[in-house]
C-alpha cells in the first residue's frame, strides 16, 4: 500500500521532539505531521504503530567502506549490495561507497559495479561515490597502502570521471601535495566536493585549499597534523572557515568526547556529520580482516593495523548517534549531524528531516537506540 500513517510516534523534527503524533505519508513522501494524534480509521491508509518509540529521519553516511564480512572494493556487485543491507539494519537510509587508495584497475572495478548495483538496493541507497585517496600524504596515510599513494593526476582523474559519470560526489585529497591545488579548483569545477584529510597540511596551506573550493575535512583530527599552539594545522583552519564542514567518527577511540563537545560548539549542528568509516568487520566484530590490501585486526571492536595505526572503525550509525548523545550532544543535534547535515552536504535536497514534501525516509528507534525499523521512500525495508 502506498498511503500509510505512522501513529504514537514521538518525532523528532529540527525544533523539537513531539509528543506522540501521527505522520501522513503518500507515495513515498511525507503529507503532513499531525501533532494532536488522533484515533484514525482510514481504509485509504496502512495504519503502523510506532507505540511511542522514537522517529528519526533516515541517516546518511558519507563514509563507509564495508560490513558484514564484505568491502566494497573487493571486486564484486554483492559486496556493495551486503552493505546496503545492513546499513538499512543500522537506520542508514543512504550512503555514498567509499574507496581506498587502491591500482587503478582495482579502483574502475569498484565504480563499474556501483554502476550497475545502483537503483537494485535491498536496503539503503546508494547517493554516490568518495574517493578517499589516492592523492594523499605518505606521512599521514594512517592505514591506506603506501604502494598506491600518488600525487594528483588530473588526466587520471578525466578517466575516472569518464567511468564514472556524475557519481563522484566527495574526493578526499591532501592540499600540500604538487599538483593539488590545481586538483582542488578541478573538482570545485565539476561540482564535487573537495574534503581534506591524510594531509600534513600547514595552516596555511589549508586556508589556501579552503580559499579556492576544498569545503569539507574527512574524520576530522583524524589522519592529518595535530594542533600546536605554534603550529595550528588542518584543523584550526578548518574551524575558521564557515563554509566548511567536519566528518566526526564518533566511537569513543577516535575521538575524546571532549573533542566531540568542541567541534560541536565550534561549528553547530549544521557543521558536523557523523560517519561510520566502516570496514567489513561492522555487524561481526572482532576477527582477522583484510583490509585495503593489509591485515587488519579488531579486538573489542577497534580495528588497528599490526603497528598499532587505527584502521577504520567497526561502529554504525545507530551506535554513533548514540555515543554522540551519551556525549552531552543534545538529542536533536546529534539527529541533525546524523541525517540533515550530512543529506544537506551531498545535496539530497528531499531526505534528512522529517517534513512534509520530504522523502519518508524514516528509522524507528527505541531509548537505547535500537532499530525498530527502517523505512525507505515509504517502505518498511
Amino acid at each position: 500500500m502506498n498511503r500509510k500513517l505512522i501513529v504514537n510516534a514521538r518525532v523528532i523534527t529540527s525544533k523539537e521532539i513531539t509528543q506522540p503524533s501521527t505522520v501522513w505519508i503518500k507515495n513515498g513522501q511525507i503529507q503532513q505531521i499531525d501533532l494532536k494524534n488522533k484515533s484514525i480509521e482510514n481504509k485509504d491508509y496502512e495504519i503502523i504503530d510506532a507505540e511511542n518509540n522514537l522517529l528519526i529521519p533516515g541517516m546518511v553516511d558519507l563514509h563507509i567502506h564495508g560490513a558484514n564480512g564484505y568491502d566494497m572494493m573487493d571486486g564484486t556487485e554483492q559486496s556493495i549490495l551486503e552493505v546496503s543491507r545492513v546499513c538499512a539494519l543500522t537506520g542508514c537510509t543512504s550512503f555514498l561507497a567509499t574507496t581506498v587508495t587502491s591500482s587503478m584497475d582495482d579502483l574502475m572495478t569498484m565504480i563499474r559495479n556501483v554502476k550497475k548495483v545502483i537503483g537494485k538496493e535491498s536496503g539503503a541507497r546508494i547517493a554516490g561515490i568518495h574517493l578517499e585517496g589516492p592523492y594523499l600524504n605518505v606521512k599521514r596515510k594512517g592505514m591506506q597502502n603506501e604502494a598506491y599513494l600518488r600525487h594528483p593526476n588530473i588526466e587520471e582523474m578525466k578517466e575516472i570521471l569518464h567511468e564514472a559519470g556524475d557519481l563522484i560526489k566527495m574526493v578526499t585529497i591532501a592540499p600540500e601535495l604538487p599538483g593539488a591545488l590545481e586538483m582542488v579548483r578541478f573538482l570545485n569545477d565539476q561540482s564535487i566536493i573537495v574534503a581534506i584529510a591524510h594531509s600534513d597540511a600547514t595552516y596555511e596551506e589549508a586556508k589556501q585549499a579552503f580559499a579556492i573550493g576544498a569545503s569539507h575535512v574527512t574524520h576530522c583530527f583524524n589522519g592529518m597534523r595535530p594542533i600546536h599552539h605554534r603550529d595550528p594545522g588542518l584543523v584550526i583552519a578548518a574551524f575558521e572557515e564557515s563554509h566548511v564542514s567536519l566528518q566526526a567518527i564518533v566511537d569513543n577511540v577516535h575521538l575524546h568526547p571532549a573533542i566531540v563537545r568542541l567541534m560541536h560548539q565550534v561549528k553547530g549542528p549544521k557543521g558536523v556529520a557523523l560517519i561510520t568509516d566502516a570496514l567489513q568487520a561492522m555487524n561481526l566484530g572482532d576477527g582477522t580482516y583484510m583490509f585495503g590490501g593489509q591485515k587488519v585486526t579488531v579486538t573489542d571492536n577497534v580495528a588497528r593495523l599490526a603497528d598499532g595505526t587505527l584502521a577504520s572503525s567497526t561502529v554504525t550509525m545507530n551506535e554513533a548517534l548514540r555515543k554522540t548523545v551519551e556525549n552531552e550532544i543534545p538529542m536533536i543535534d546529534a539527529v541533525h549531524m546524523a541525517a540533515t547535515t550530512p543529506a544537506a552536504i551531498i545535496g539530497l535536497q528531499n531526505k534528512g528531516e522529517i517534513k512534509p514534501e520530504k522523502e519518508a525516509d524514516l528509522v524507528l528507534i527505541d531509548t537505547d537506540f535500537q532499530i525498530k525499523w527502517t523505512m525507505i521512500h515509504g517502505e518498511i525495508v
